[in-house]
């Protein structure tokens, strides 16, 4: 067993969303939201435990007719809208180790909004952040399809102006620097940093997993929910549960 493992898998899904109600068990390429991060996990064997965090029943109920594990409602005081994920996912480390009687050494947070990522890019992420010990975790990047380092402007008093002023030394596209996002897909990180990381914790230490642009979703709206289902259907994206689905 390595330094990263047991890891525990965490898929939080509160039940309250503005921007696309019900986003978390609408169907996405005939399957609910939250199952695509259930069947992901479920391919990854290294996970010691794959769980369910929500305060909704209905996605509760929708995430145990898919085979997920919901071994605790979260409480409502970690449910609300302006609710930090640090908080969520330690006291969901912290009920699942007096639950099962055991330490876990990472924690992989996977959203279900950001349902593109793969079992190969857990497996990278663990490799990733076993080969650097000093690493507090591993964040999933990629690049957008413009760099804004080059064409990202904002407005001051009234005309255009780089929004980066570092871009005002570059005469050609091909000279700037490569741009990365953080896309959502996956985060895993040492339980250590869990248990000690404010709520608003900080980038210092972390490895990036670069994933395609292509399949890194960030689903908070019909239009990007709508746009995913296009691309999976399409076969434009091809995640391997749904292949052996079909």
């Amino acid at each position: 067993m390595s330094a990263v493992d047991p890891c525990l898998a965490v898929i939080p899904a509160r039940g309250g969303s503005r921007g696309l109600p019900g986003k978390n068990i609408r169907v996405l390429a005939d399957l609910p939201l939250i199952v695509h991060s259930l069947r992901c996990a479920a391919l990854v064997p290294r996970l010691a435990d794959a769980i369910v965090s929500t305060d909704d029943p209905k996605i509760a109920e929708v995430a145990r007719a898919a085979g997920g594990d919901v071994p605790f409602m979260r409480p409502a005081a970690l449910a609300g809208d302006a609710t930090p994920m640090m908080p969520v996912l330690r006291h969901a480390l912290d009920a699942m180790e007096a639950a099962r009687g055991r330490r876990y050494a990472s924690l992989l947070l996977l959203d279900p909004t950001s349902p593109g990522r793969t079992p190969d890019d857990i497996e990278r992420a663990f490799t990733l952040l076993a080969a650097d010990p000093t690493a507090n975790g591993v964040v999933a990047c990629s690049k957008p399809t413009f760099n804004p380092f080059w064409v990202g402007v904002i407005e001051r008093e009234g005309y255009i102006a780089a929004a980066f002023e570092a871009s005002s030394r570059y005469a050609r596209r091909q000279d700037v620097p490569p741009f990365f996002r953080i896309n959502g897909a996956l985060y895993l990180w040492r339980t250590e940093f869990i248990r000690s990381a404010p709520d608003a914790w900080p980038l210092d230490k972390h490895v990036m997993l670069e994933i395609p642009e292509q399949r890194a979703f960030s689903i908070d709206d019909l239009a990007e929910f709508e746009t995913a289902d296009l691309l999976l259907r399409a076969g434009k994206v091809e995640l391997p549960w749904l292949k052996v689905q079909k």
